[in-house]
């Protein structure tokens, strides 16, 4: 079973896009800058406890990388 959690590789602003796959296609639920927002885009979602999935491959695949990477600086 693949993922069914995608969280796209960092932005040039540093956010990163979050989807979930359900009913067959996948629904954008926004755009995450920390774990903490990741988290409260699948409570939203309906996930119970998303805390525990976030380095679950089996829920959670991180394109890029699990670690945040910060804007460059200006």
């Amino acid at each position: 079973m693949a993922a069914l959690i995608m969280v796209d590789e960092p932005s040039v602003q540093g956010g990163r896009r979050v989807s979930v796959f359900r009913r067959g296609r996948e629904e954008h639920l926004g755009t995450a800058f920390s774990d903490h927002d990741v988290i409260v885009f699948l409570q939203a979602a309906g996930l119970s406890d998303p805390e525990e999935v976030l380095d679950d491959p089996r829920w959670v695949e991180w394109s890029g990388g699990r670690d945040w990477k910060r804007p460059p600086m200006r």
